[in-house]
């Protein structure tokens, strides 16, 4: 099984080629390169990055932005009547993999 650990957004994900993944942020354009690759197992032989890679890309599809889960906030004071909630959806971005190029 092919797979890579890239870094994007300050986050790491493990992918594979064909998967969908959700990506923080909004990202724009169709086809994209990531070139912080930290870690590439190629059928049992493992290459880890000083921290990355040279040369190492994972070439992805941009699929299309998508909401994240509401996170309600509340804060409350008692025998003050302070009452107040706030609401917040992150933003992220769902791309394909389409390749691991070594």
């Amino acid at each position: 099984m092919k797979y890579a650990v890239v870094n994007s957004g300050g986050k790491q994900y493990k992918v594979s080629e064909g998967e969908e993944i959700l990506l923080q942020g909004t990202i724009l354009g169709k086809t994209l390169d990531l070139t912080d690759v930290l870690l590439i197992s190629n059928e049992g032989k493992i290459k880890v990055g000083n921290p990355t890679i040279k040369d190492a890309k994972v070439q992805i599809t941009v699929i299309g932005p998508e909401k994240g889960e509401k996170i309600n906030v509340r804060k409350y004071k008692s025998k003050s009547r302070y009452r107040k909630a706030i609401g917040h959806r992150a933003q992220f971005t769902r791309v394909k993999v389409d390749k691991i190029v070594l």
